[in-house]
C-alpha cells in the first residue's frame, strides 16, 4: 500500500543518490503535515552523525522551537540503527514508519531492538515494512553501481 510520508521519504532518498549517498531518507510529519525532510549527507558533511533521521529531527526541532517532538512521527526508508534509535527516543517522537529493514545495523528488530527496552523513558510505536519493496529496491540498486 503506498503511503504518502514514505513516497516523500523515498523522493529524499533519491536525492542522496543523486549525490552519491546512501539512499536514505526521512520526513517528519506534526498534525498530518510534513514539517522536515532530510537524506543522508554523510560523505558530503564528512559527519558520521549525518544520517538522514538525525537531520531531520534536526530540522523538526527547528521547526517547533523544540527538542520533544511528541505529537510527530518519523517516516524513514530504512530501518534506523542503533544511533538514530537513540536519538528518536530522546526527541520523543511518537511513531516510527520504517521501508526496508537492515540486516547489518537495524536497531528495531534486525540486529537489537532498542525499542523494546522497557528500561527506556519514552515508548515509539513501531511500523515496520512501509512500501519496503521500493525503499529496498533503491539500496540494492545504489549499492549494485558500488560493486
Amino acid at each position: 500500500m503506498t503511503n504518502p510520508f514514505m513516497l516523500k521519504a523515498i523522493e529524499e532518498a533519491k536525492k542522496a543518490c543523486i549525490e552519491d549517498e546512501v539512499p536514505v531518507g526521512a520526513v517528519i510529519t506534526y498534525k498530518g503535515q510534513i514539517i522536515a525532510a532530510a537524506h543522508n549527507l554523510r560523505e558530503t558533511l564528512n559527519r558520521a552523525t549525518a544520517h538522514a533521521e538525525i537531520l531531520a529531527i534536526e530540522k523538526a526541532c527547528a521547526v517547533l522551537n523544540s527538542w520533544y517532538l511528541n505529537d510527530c512521527d518519523l517516516y524513514v526508508t530504512l530501518e534506523p540503527c542503533i544511533m538514530c534509535a537513540g536519538a528518536i527516543i530522546n526527541a520523543r517522537i511518537r511513531s516510527l514508519y520504517f521501508g526496508a529493514f537492515d540486516p547489518k545495523a537495524g536497531a528495531c528488530g534486525s540486529v537489537t531492538d532498542v525499542f523494546r527496552l522497557k528500561e527506556l523513558n519514552h515508548k515509539v510505536t513501531v511500523y515496520a515494512g512501509i512500501m519496503e519493496d521500493e525503499c529496498s529496491f533503491l539500496l540494492s540498486d545504489f549499492f549494485k553501481t558500488k560493486r
